[in-house]
Protein backbone atom coordinates (compact mmCIF):
# COMPACT_ATOMS: atom_id res chain seq x y z
CA UNK A 1 0.00 0.00 0.00
CA UNK A 2 1.15 3.67 -0.52
CA UNK A 3 0.24 6.88 0.07
CA UNK A 4 0.54 8.46 -3.19
CA UNK A 5 -2.60 6.74 -4.61
CA UNK A 6 -6.26 5.38 -3.30
CA UNK A 7 -6.55 1.92 -1.32
CA UNK A 8 -8.65 -0.33 -3.23
CA UNK A 9 -10.93 -3.03 -0.95
CA UNK A 10 -12.97 -5.47 -2.74
CA UNK A 11 -15.82 -7.23 -0.70
CA UNK A 12 -17.40 -10.24 -2.81
CA UNK A 13 -19.62 -13.28 -2.21
CA UNK A 14 -22.80 -14.49 -3.43
CA UNK A 15 -25.37 -12.97 -3.84
CA UNK A 16 -27.35 -12.06 -0.54
CA UNK A 17 -24.18 -13.13 1.35
CA UNK A 18 -24.36 -9.79 3.10
CA UNK A 19 -21.65 -8.32 0.97
CA UNK A 20 -22.96 -4.88 0.46
CA UNK A 21 -24.12 -5.10 4.22
CA UNK A 22 -20.59 -4.85 4.95
CA UNK A 23 -19.43 -2.42 2.22
CA UNK A 24 -22.12 -0.20 3.73
CA UNK A 25 -21.30 -0.39 7.20
CA UNK A 26 -17.85 0.33 6.10
CA UNK A 27 -19.27 3.61 4.70
CA UNK A 28 -21.17 4.18 6.96
CA UNK A 29 -18.28 4.44 9.59
CA UNK A 30 -16.33 7.34 8.01
CA UNK A 31 -18.76 9.75 6.80
CA UNK A 32 -16.61 12.60 7.09
CA UNK A 33 -13.43 10.46 5.51
CA UNK A 34 -12.41 10.38 1.65
CA UNK A 35 -14.41 6.94 0.64
CA UNK A 36 -16.43 5.72 -1.69
CA UNK A 37 -18.03 2.84 -3.17
CA UNK A 38 -18.00 0.96 -6.73
CA UNK A 39 -20.69 -1.48 -7.53
CA UNK A 40 -19.39 -3.88 -9.78
CA UNK A 41 -23.40 -4.10 -10.96
CA UNK A 42 -23.10 -0.72 -12.64
CA UNK A 43 -21.20 -2.03 -15.43
CA UNK A 44 -23.46 -4.32 -16.97
CA UNK A 45 -22.86 -4.54 -20.49
CA UNK A 46 -24.80 -1.94 -22.85
CA UNK A 47 -27.26 -4.26 -24.83
CA UNK A 48 -28.87 -1.95 -27.05
CA UNK A 49 -28.33 -3.92 -30.09
CA UNK A 50 -30.79 -6.61 -28.66
CA UNK A 51 -33.97 -6.57 -28.33
CA UNK A 52 -36.03 -6.75 -25.36
CA UNK A 53 -36.77 -10.16 -25.90
CA UNK A 54 -33.51 -11.32 -26.32
CA UNK A 55 -32.23 -8.77 -22.94
CA UNK A 56 -34.73 -10.81 -20.82
CA UNK A 57 -32.60 -13.92 -21.26
CA UNK A 58 -29.55 -11.92 -19.84
CA UNK A 59 -27.32 -14.74 -17.58
CA UNK A 60 -26.52 -11.63 -14.79
CA UNK A 61 -24.43 -13.87 -12.66
CA UNK A 62 -22.17 -14.57 -15.44
CA UNK A 63 -18.46 -13.03 -15.97
CA UNK A 64 -19.61 -12.19 -19.73
CA UNK A 65 -22.47 -9.99 -18.58
CA UNK A 66 -20.24 -7.57 -17.37
CA UNK A 67 -18.08 -4.82 -19.08
CA UNK A 68 -14.87 -5.60 -16.65
CA UNK A 69 -13.16 -3.91 -19.36
CA UNK A 70 -15.06 -0.33 -18.61
CA UNK A 71 -14.52 -1.02 -15.03
CA UNK A 72 -10.23 -1.91 -14.93
CA UNK A 73 -10.31 1.57 -16.80
CA UNK A 74 -12.09 3.42 -14.50
CA UNK A 75 -10.29 1.65 -11.46
CA UNK A 76 -7.16 2.78 -12.93
CA UNK A 77 -8.54 6.22 -13.42
CA UNK A 78 -9.60 6.52 -10.12
CA UNK A 79 -6.09 5.55 -9.24
CA UNK A 80 -4.69 8.49 -11.18
CA UNK A 81 -7.18 10.90 -8.40
CA UNK A 82 -9.22 11.50 -12.01
CA UNK A 83 -13.03 11.44 -12.01
CA UNK A 84 -15.12 8.66 -13.86
CA UNK A 85 -18.27 8.87 -15.13
CA UNK A 86 -19.82 5.61 -13.74
CA UNK A 87 -22.38 4.16 -15.84
CA UNK A 88 -25.92 3.78 -15.12
CA UNK A 89 -28.35 0.20 -15.58
CA UNK A 90 -31.29 0.33 -16.32
CA UNK A 91 -32.75 -2.71 -15.10
CA UNK A 92 -36.07 -1.99 -16.42
CA UNK A 93 -35.20 -2.05 -20.07
CA UNK A 94 -32.11 -4.06 -19.36
CA UNK A 95 -29.62 -2.66 -20.75
CA UNK A 96 -27.51 0.60 -20.01
CA UNK A 97 -29.05 4.03 -19.14
CA UNK A 98 -27.76 6.86 -21.18
CA UNK A 99 -27.43 8.57 -18.00
CA UNK A 100 -23.82 9.08 -16.17
CA UNK A 101 -22.58 9.90 -12.57
CA UNK A 102 -19.73 11.65 -12.46
CA UNK A 103 -17.92 10.07 -9.65
CA UNK A 104 -14.59 12.09 -8.08
CA UNK A 105 -11.91 9.74 -6.62
CA UNK A 106 -11.69 9.25 -3.27
CA UNK A 107 -8.44 8.69 -0.76
CA UNK A 108 -10.55 4.84 -0.39
CA UNK A 109 -12.57 2.97 -2.77
CA UNK A 110 -14.60 -0.45 -1.78
CA UNK A 111 -15.22 -2.44 -4.62
CA UNK A 112 -18.12 -4.56 -4.44
CA UNK A 113 -19.74 -7.16 -6.17
CA UNK A 114 -20.11 -11.37 -6.97
CA UNK A 115 -17.63 -11.59 -9.75
CA UNK A 116 -14.67 -9.23 -9.03
CA UNK A 117 -11.84 -11.73 -7.51
CA UNK A 118 -12.94 -13.61 -10.60
CA UNK A 119 -11.04 -11.66 -13.52
CA UNK A 120 -7.05 -11.61 -12.54
CA UNK A 121 -6.60 -8.11 -13.72
CA UNK A 122 -9.33 -6.76 -10.96
CA UNK A 123 -7.62 -8.82 -8.69
CA UNK A 124 -4.56 -7.47 -9.21
CA UNK A 125 -5.52 -3.55 -8.04
CA UNK A 126 -6.69 -4.79 -4.86
CA UNK A 127 -5.28 -3.84 -2.10
CA UNK A 128 -7.56 -5.77 -0.20
CA UNK A 129 -9.81 -8.39 -1.12
CA UNK A 130 -12.83 -9.94 1.75
CA UNK A 131 -14.84 -12.70 0.61
CA UNK A 132 -18.20 -13.28 2.46
CA UNK A 133 -19.57 -16.44 2.79
CA UNK A 134 -23.03 -17.33 4.13
CA UNK A 135 -24.81 -20.56 4.26
CA UNK A 136 -26.65 -21.55 1.01
CA UNK A 137 -29.82 -21.54 2.51
CA UNK A 138 -29.31 -17.97 4.43
CA UNK A 139 -28.73 -16.19 1.51
CA UNK A 140 -31.65 -18.12 -0.86
CA UNK A 141 -33.97 -16.79 2.24
CA UNK A 142 -32.35 -13.49 1.88
CA UNK A 143 -33.03 -13.37 -1.61
CA UNK A 144 -36.24 -13.96 -1.83
CA UNK A 145 -37.73 -11.79 0.67
CA UNK A 146 -35.65 -9.11 -1.44
CA UNK A 147 -36.58 -9.99 -4.51
CA UNK A 148 -40.47 -10.25 -3.32
CA UNK A 149 -40.71 -6.97 -1.25
CA UNK A 150 -38.24 -4.65 -3.28
CA UNK A 151 -38.69 -5.93 -7.11
CA UNK A 152 -42.19 -7.44 -7.12
CA UNK A 153 -40.88 -10.91 -7.81
CA UNK A 154 -43.06 -13.96 -7.33
CA UNK A 155 -41.73 -16.67 -4.63
CA UNK A 156 -42.32 -19.58 -7.95
CA UNK A 157 -40.13 -16.92 -10.45
CA UNK A 158 -37.49 -16.50 -7.27
CA UNK A 159 -36.48 -19.81 -6.64
CA UNK A 160 -36.72 -20.95 -10.58
CA UNK A 161 -33.99 -18.67 -11.59
CA UNK A 162 -32.33 -19.57 -8.20
CA UNK A 163 -32.29 -23.23 -8.79
CA UNK A 164 -31.09 -22.46 -12.78
CA UNK A 165 -29.16 -19.96 -12.88
CA UNK A 166 -28.11 -18.15 -9.50
CA UNK A 167 -26.90 -21.23 -7.54
CA UNK A 168 -25.21 -22.88 -10.51
CA UNK A 169 -23.59 -19.70 -11.16
CA UNK A 170 -22.38 -19.20 -7.50
CA UNK A 171 -20.48 -22.52 -7.43
CA UNK A 172 -19.24 -22.50 -10.88
CA UNK A 173 -17.64 -18.72 -10.82
CA UNK A 174 -18.28 -17.18 -7.36
CA UNK A 175 -17.20 -19.81 -4.81
CA UNK A 176 -14.27 -20.61 -6.37
CA UNK A 177 -12.92 -17.22 -6.09
CA UNK A 178 -12.52 -17.55 -1.98
CA UNK A 179 -9.31 -19.00 -2.42
CA UNK A 180 -7.78 -15.48 -3.58
CA UNK A 181 -9.72 -13.43 -0.67
CA UNK A 182 -6.88 -12.00 2.22
CA UNK A 183 -9.93 -12.32 4.66
CA UNK A 184 -12.88 -14.25 4.55
CA UNK A 185 -16.00 -13.37 6.78
CA UNK A 186 -18.66 -15.24 7.85
CA UNK A 187 -22.36 -14.70 8.15
CA UNK A 188 -22.10 -11.32 6.46
CA UNK A 189 -23.61 -7.91 7.81
CA UNK A 190 -24.51 -9.60 11.42
CA UNK A 191 -20.57 -10.46 11.86
CA UNK A 192 -19.94 -7.18 14.07
CA UNK A 193 -16.31 -8.45 15.23
CA UNK A 194 -15.13 -8.68 11.33
CA UNK A 195 -16.50 -5.28 10.56
CA UNK A 196 -14.75 -3.84 13.52
CA UNK A 197 -11.55 -5.21 12.50
CA UNK A 198 -12.23 -4.50 8.94
CA UNK A 199 -13.29 -0.77 9.84
CA UNK A 200 -9.63 -0.55 12.19
CA UNK A 201 -7.77 -1.64 9.56
CA UNK A 202 -9.45 1.24 7.12
CA UNK A 203 -9.13 3.79 10.52
CA UNK A 204 -5.10 2.99 9.99
CA UNK A 205 -4.80 4.06 6.48
CA UNK A 206 -6.70 7.29 6.58
CA UNK A 207 -4.03 8.05 9.67
CA UNK A 208 -0.73 6.44 7.40
CA UNK A 209 -1.99 9.47 4.91
CA UNK A 210 -3.14 12.05 7.23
Amino acid sequence: MTNNRPIIIGVTGGSGSGKTSISRAILDQFPNHSIMMLEHDSYYKNQDHLVFEERLNTNYDHPFAFDTDLLIEHLEQLRRFETIEKPVYDYVRHTRSAEVILQEPKEVIILEGILILEDERLRNLMDIKIYVETDDDIRIIRRIKRDMEERGRTLDSVIDQYLSVVKPMYHQFIEPTKRYADVIVPEGGANYVAIDLINTKIQSIFESKA
